[in-house]
């Protein structure tokens, strides 16, 4: 019977290690927060001309639930809330969003969204608003609805 040269020993540990880890990798992947989001003044309706922007991830599961932040900058913001709305249309708040710092806004534990404001969300009509004293019904606004090719839930696996 052959036995294993040094070299052999000395290789296969270091190899197996990083193979190992690279199957752990292959094995855990990444889930996404959510939506991305990218507010800004040209999606308010109407349009308005302004420096602020916010960034953000909004979570919608299968069971309505919700969850996420949003981020602004360029804004001294005074509320932030979800709305049912179409693209180019206003409507009303179904979910108001706490905020938790001078520029950010997250979903309150326990928000979920009726099976109507479900339906919206997954035909494209939910909204994401932040508002101002110069602009009480809204500065910064983004559309928030499913990606296609994404699987049901608001996240996807990478």
């Amino acid at each position: 019977m052959e036995t294993p040269s040094k070299a052999t020993k000395i290789f296969s540990r270091p190899l197996a290690s990083l193979a190992a880890a690279f199957l752990a990798g292959c094995a855990t992947p990444a889930i996404h927060p959510g939506e991305k989001v990218y507010l800004t003044g040209a999606q308010e309706v109407p349009p308005i001309s302004t420096p602020a922007t916010g960034t953000g991830y909004i979570r919608v599961r299968d069971d309505g639930s919700v969850s996420g932040s949003i981020t602004t900058s360029g804004i001294t913001s005074t509320a932030g809330h979800i709305h049912m709305g179409a693209t180019g249309k206003n409507g009303p708040v179904i979910v108001p969003l706490t905020k938790t710092s001078d520029n950010t806004y997250a979903v309150p534990a326990g928000a979920a969204l009726t099976d109507a404001q479900l339906s919206g969300y997954q035909a494209g009509n939910l909204y994401v608003n932040i508002h101002s004293a110069a602009h009480p019904g809204g500065e910064i606004r983004a559309q928030i609805s499913p990606v296609p090719g994404r699987p049901p839930g608001g996240y996807a696996m990478d």
